[in-house]
C-alpha cells in the first residue's frame, strides 16, 4: 500500500517518487542495509569533505539524515496515536549547524542512524495497520502515517543518491 496524493504536502512527492514497491516494512529494512554498506564506505578523512563551497559535509548529510529521520517518526508516532495538535515545522540548515556533527567519528555516525532506522522499523511495525491512514498536521500540511513512513525512506534515499553522486 502506498499513501496517495493528498495524503503529504506537495514538496515531498519527489520523495516519495523515490520509493520502489509498496511494502514499506521491508523497503525500510533493505533501505537499512544498502545505507550502511554506502556509508560505511566512506573513510573517517572523508567525513569532513564537501563537495562545494558552502555545502554540507559528508558527516553533516548524515546528521541531516538522522535529524529528519527522528522528526518523521516523531510526527508519525503523534499521529498514531491520534494526536490532534498541529506539529512543529523545522530548519534544517539550523539543525544541521547546531548538531556538531563535525566534531564527531565518522564511524559513530553510521552506528548511530543504523540503531536509529532499526528503531523505526521497530516502531513501525508496532502500528496496527488501521493507524496508517491516520492523518493529522506537520509544519501546517496534512499527512498521513504511511505517507510519513514512505517520506522517511524518499528522504534517506534522496540523500543516499547526492552521497553516491556527488562525495565518492
Amino acid at each position: 500500500m502506498r499513501p496517495d496524493k493528498g495524503d503529504y504536502a506537495e514538496y515531498y512527492q519527489k520523495y516519495i517518487d523515490l520509493v520502489q514497491g509498496d511494502d514499506i516494512f521491508r523497503i525500510l529494512v533493505e533501505q537499512n542495509m544498502e545505507s550502511q554498506n554506502i556509508l560505511n564506505s566512506f573513510s573517517e578523512s572523508k567525513g569532513a569533505y564537501r563537495y562545494a563551497e558552502g555545502k554540507w559535509t559528508v558527516k553533516e548529510v548524515i546528521g541531516h539524515m538522522m535529524d529528519i529521520e527522528r522528526i518523521f517518526a516523531y510526527r508519525a508516532l503523534c499521529i498514531a496515536r491520534g494526536e490532534k495538535q498541529p506539529l512543529p515545522g523545522m530548519d534544517q540548515n539550523i539543525y544541521a549547524a547546531k548538531g556538531n556533527f563535525n566534531k564527531r567519528q565518522l564511524f559513530d555516525l553510521n552506528y548511530e542512524f543504523r540503531l536509529l532506522r532499526e528503531s523505526n522499523i521497530l516502531l513501525f511495525g508496532g502500528f496496527d495497520k488501521s493507524v496508517l491512514q491516520n492523518r493529522g498536521n506537520a509544519s501546517g500540511y496534512d499527512v498521513t502515517v504511511l505517507a510519513l513512513m514512505f517520506m522517511t525512506a524518499g528522504h534517506e534515499k534522496h540523500h543516499l543518491n547526492i552521497l553516491t553522486e556527488r562525495y565518492m
